[in-house]
């Protein structure tokens, strides 16, 4: 996985992509109890021209969440931080996951979009319950 098309056709060839735009893919990751979960995925550069593959997932609207708890949540995290994001022109909490392509494999790709998938799902019914986990 050196590069984003590399990503396209590995994720295309296992999932019905909802997005396919130049630098955006996504699609929803099937889960138990007939649930599932929307996974993005896209190109970022930094300052000096290095590429990361973006792997990110909706968790719920920022409107009441408390800044505090999402930051102690990031600062306890070994895979995945909270950021905002808008999405239907909403801030909305993502769990994201930043990888530059030189370190991805196939493996790496297939265990982090699990990982996010799944935290991404517990967070999104905690959000919507209203619990206080985050």
């Amino acid at each position: 996985m050196r590069h984003f098309e590399a990503v396209r056709s590995h994720i295309g060839s296992l999932h019905q992509l909802r997005h396919n735009d130049p630098y955006l893919i996504s699609f929803d990751m099937q889960l138990p109890h007939g649930r599932h979960q929307g996974i993005y995925l896209t190109e970022l550069e930094d300052e000096s021209g290095g590429r990361y593959l973006r792997i990110s997932t909706p968790i719920g609207p920022l409107a009441g969440s408390d800044a505090r708890r999402c930051l102690r949540f990031n600062w306890e995290q070994r895979t995945g931080f909270l950021a905002v994001a808008d999405l239907d022109g909403s801030p909305y909490l993502h769990l994201c996951e930043n990888r530059p392509y030189e370190l991805l494999s196939i493996a790496e790709l297939k265990r982090l979009i699990h990982e996010l998938g799944t935290l991404g799902d517990q967070l999104e019914r905690v959000v919507a319950s209203g619990g206080d986990d985050l």
